[in-house]
């Protein structure tokens, strides 16, 4: 009784067991249950507020105690180059595995014909590179704050945070005790919040399938089925095999300690709203030093987006076997290149996912039906987040042992001694 009742008392558990009744709920209720509305965006709305005041001051945390290291340069190149590369990896195997299941072969054109619309071309431009780092350098940080601009937000919080560790050690170390204290703060703010998890993933679920039922998910159901095998893949097998091959964290203890960030992140859509729990997971479980962890994981929820780049990746191919139109390496190479690019710069919260437009643009692959996947957009999101923070973790756990064998090797034996 006493297993079963700590079971239930689970916020994994809770939530999986909301998504289920609230699933249900909205099939039987069908338009009805959009009153269950509001519980979903109160939830959504609270971690929408706590969510950048969190990442802010864990960046600043994670690169003030980085900034005075010697291995800052490393930590900083080594994360970029694993999401760039762990992304441009997974459009690549969105790609093979569209090219053998074919997902958008055989759907019938005609049942789904009057849902085809072109409104969404003018959200398919992608910036230029210029374009892109000037619009990273905020021109009033208190705007971008108030706007959400998560990636002006980084560059501002990781270049105060280096400034912080450039101080005097007597003016440095009040300053980010002060600031571990916030974020300590705002942790356990949102820890209360997902209290009320299970409620806003009721309301969510229930207004989403009793809007849109899963008739939509009968058209693209292969696209659907591709996608979650791609996604498994990556996540139960390519990110533990890279953690196992460069830490010491094996394979299996990685997949078993981020059983709970992977159902927060599934309800959720969000890696934002993610981020404490994949947190306390990285450095209690995974034994992660929190300064590595404060400057890996709040970037990866910006910018690490495997999960995305998948999506843009099938859905590229699906619309192309659609419209029957023959995908050269020219076009191939444009959705891997457009898929990477598009994935860092889609925030790390739940949302339409109009990015994609611009990689199909990319390839000259029609538009017209991107109306059938918007209304399952929210099923994609859920599912796409949890492989995402899978990757945040994983690029955690590997940075963080690089560093620490680099430390082992350079740091005289009578430190290494008092260390241990």
């Amino acid at each position: 009784m006493d297993k079963a009742k700590g079971y239930l008392g689970n916020i994994g558990v809770q939530v999986v067991i909301a998504m289920v009744l609230g699933t249900a709920i909205g099939a039987m209720m069908g338009e009805s249950a959009a009153v269950f509305a509001p519980l979903g965006t109160i939830f959504i709305n609270l971690i929408r507020m706590l969510v950048i005041p969190l990442v802010a001051v864990a960046l600043i945390s994670g690169a003030a105690g980085l900034g005075n290291s010697q291995n800052a340069g490393k930590v900083g190149m080594t994360t970029l180059g694993f999401f760039g590369i762990t992304s441009a990896l997974a459009v690549a195997l969105a790609l093979l595995m569209g090219i053998v299941f074919k997902p958008g072969s055989g759907v019938n054109m005609s049942a789904v014909q009057g849902m085809f619309s072109t409104e969404y071309a003018a959200q398919g431009e992608l910036p230029t590179f210029w374009e892109t780092i000037t619009g990273m350098i905020p021109t009033n940080v208190f705007e971008s704050l108030t706007g959400g601009n998560i990636l002006q937000i980084l560059v501002f919080c990781m270049f105060f945070g280096i400034a912080i560790s450039r101080l005097e050690r007597s003016r440095r170390e009040p300053l980010i005790n002060g600031v571990n204290s916030i974020v300590e703060a705002m942790v356990w703010m949102i820890n209360k919040v997902m209290l009320i998890a299970p409620l806003g993933v009721f309301g969510l679920m229930a207004e989403a399938v009793g809007t849109f039922g899963f008739s939509a998910l009968t058209v693209v159901a292969k696209l659907f089925f591709v996608y979650v095998a791609a996604i498994l893949i990556f996540g139960f097998i390519g990110f533990p095999l890279m953690v196992q091959a460069f830490s010491k964290v094996s394979a299996r203890q990685f997949i078993s300690m981020m059983k709970k960030p992977q159902v927060v992140a599934l309800s959720t859509a969000s890696s934002m709203a993610t981020l404490p729990v994949t947190m306390d997971t990285v450095e209690n479980e995974l034994k992660v030093r929190n300064s590595t962890a404060s400057f890996v994981l709040p970037l990866g929820a910006t910018i690490n987006m495997a999960g995305n780049a998948i999506y843009y990746g099938l859905v590229a191919v699906f619309f192309a076997q659609m419209f029957d139109v023959d995908l050269s390496m020219g076009a191939y190479i444009a959705i891997i290149l457009t898929s990477t690019l598009g994935a860092v710069g889609q925030a790390g919260v739940p949302g339409p996912s109009f990015l994609v437009v611009a990689v199909l643009l990319a390839a000259g692959i029609p538009i017209e039906g991107l109306p059938l996947l918007f209304a399952l957009d929210r099923v994609f999101d859920m599912i796409r987040t949890a492989l995402n923070i899978t990757g945040d973790a994983a690029c955690a756990v590997i940075v963080d042992n690089l560093v620490e064998e680099e430390v082992s090797v350079t740091e005289p034996v009578s430190l290494r001694a008092e260390r241990a």
